[in-house]
């Protein structure tokens, strides 16, 4: 669910139809894929699209100007703010994530697992320390 939002469109005139400029923001909660807390994340995006006249002016967009002349930009306020989401959202570049033994997250105290002592590419990360 996005809280927050605020944006600006300005729409302006050109031979060929018009021209929709969007400058938007807003957060959503997400759920970081390492320790699996819910943090917020702030979004922002903004766009330009053309709504043509006629289908000879369409460009690779395929938006049209309606023929009662109204735009609904919340399709396109949408699919924007939809290209901004995280791939893999983490709450903080440094989240440490959960053990791998007891599933504590790291982030609020050490259990004392050390899982890579016990990996079978501990002697590899040996070899890397030297």
């Amino acid at each position: 669910m996005l809280a927050d939002f605020k944006g600006l469109a300005k729409v302006g005139r050109t031979p060929q139809g018009l021209i929709v400029q969007g400058n938007f923001s807003g957060a959503v909660t997400l759920e970081c894929v390492r320790c699996l807390s819910e943090y917020r994340q702030l979004l922002q995006w903004e766009f330009t699209e053309l709504f043509a006249f006629n289908r000879k002016s369409i460009t690779e967009s395929g938006l049209l100007v309606p023929e009662d002349a109204h735009i609904d930009l919340q399709p396109l306020v949408r699919e924007f703010a939809l290209l901004e989401f995280p791939l893999k959202p983490l709450c903080k570049p440094e989240c440490k994530g959960l053990c791998t033994v007891c599933g504590e997250n790291l982030n609020e105290h050490d259990c004392g697992h050390h899982p890579d002592e016990d990996s079978p590419f501990a002697a590899l990360k040996q070899l890397l320390d030297k």
